[in-house]
């Protein structure tokens, strides 16, 4: 799917920070495709953006509002509606990450096609894909894989893709869930495709490309996750990856949501490469990123330095000290842009 933007974020009523990541996302990676927030009465959540009514946003040029918030279970409240019908009235297409389909509800959906307007599920896609080929594809790609989920690999990709194209090497971030369609306007949420497509669905996501392109593919879940371990294959086959970065928290000791153990980072390097030569030959890890946001500064660089030691391997928290040493190593290894 194709999301227009100028955005216009809404958070609704949410109580905390934390359920409006969404948007929150979105403007930490990017704010200049936003004009600004709609709060509602007793929202607690702040973007830092400025605070405007739906008809105003829509005034200044906003393309799309999205619904930039969560809650359990992915509904949406019946007191959110109102503001989507108005909206839609407005003349704006709206987005939403929340499991259920807009179009559900009646008074959206006729609101949409009196308009004209488009509605997007980003949780949901009406792409047909094929089964995954495995056939070698031109261009360059780099995939984020992780020790468990909500480890950075988002952040990781979206930091080494900004890293890249300001260095001047030619790259292009492929979002794999619904956030990171958010931030890119493009991509699909993988974990709503039908199994035997998911590797498919990667491969029309990082398609041909220039010889020296690099599509910078977000990852999902892990290998040795036993909810995702799934979706996190088929996107591994499919997306072909010439190189990875491990993406780990230093403080888990067992996966997200699960009583399972961690796995190391050297597991996940060998069972990366092991996996990933059914469609690459020629896939290498090429550093670590870490997530040091627990750990004081002197223990993160500290940590940093020892797995990097370690493995031979660049070692660096993206998002806190920033991710050249990587872009260093694809100069070494692939030659400089």
């Amino acid at each position: 799917m194709e999301i227009a933007h100028p955005y216009l974020l809404f958070l609704g009523d949410v109580h905390d920070a934390l359920a409006a990541k969404t948007a929150i996302g979105i403007v930490d990676w990017r704010k200049d495709w936003c004009l600004g927030q709609v709060r509602l009465d007793g929202c607690a959540a702040d973007t830092g953006l400025p605070d405007v009514s739906i008809v105003e946003g829509a005034s200044k040029g906003a393309k799309t509002m999205v619904i930039g918030a969560v809650n359990a279970g992915g509904r949406l409240p019946d007191h959110w509606i109102t503001s989507i019908v108005e909206a839609l009235d407005a003349g704006l297409d709206v987005a939403s990450g929340l499991h259920v389909r807009l179009a559900s509800i009646d008074a959206i959906r006729e609101a949409a096609e009196r308009n004209g307007k488009a509605l997007h599920d980003v949780r949901h896609n009406s792409e047909t894909f094929a089964t995954g080929k495995g056939t070698k594809r031109t261009g360059k790609r780099i995939l984020t894989v992780g020790t468990d989920c909500s480890v950075g690999k988002k952040y990781t990709a979206l930091a080494m893709d900004k890293a890249m194209n300001d260095r001047g090497f030619s790259s292009s971030f492929c979002a794999t869930g619904q956030t990171g369609v958010f931030i890119s306007g493009r991509g699909i949420a993988l974990d709503a495709v039908v199994a035997d497509f998911i590797a498919g669905a990667a491969e029309w996501l990082s398609p041909d490309s220039e010889e020296n392109h690099w599509q910078v593919v977000e990852g999902q879940g892990s290998l040795f996750h036993p909810s995702f371990a799934g979706v996190s294959m088929g996107l591994l086959h499919g997306s072909q990856p010439d190189a990875f970065i491990v993406c780990h928290e230093p403080t888990r000791t067992k996966m997200r949501g699960v009583e399972t153990p961690l796995p190391t980072i050297r597991q996940v390097i060998d069972m990366t490469i092991q996996c990933g030569k059914l469609t690459n030959p020629d896939i290498q890890c090429i550093g670590i990123a870490v997530n040091t946001a627990a750990l004081d500064e002197d223990e993160a660089w500290a940590y940093l330095a020892k797995i990097g030691e370690e493995f031979g391997l660049p070692a660096t928290d993206p998002v806190r000290f920033g991710i050249d040493v990587m872009v260093d190593k694809i100069s070494a290894e692939y030659g400089a842009p």
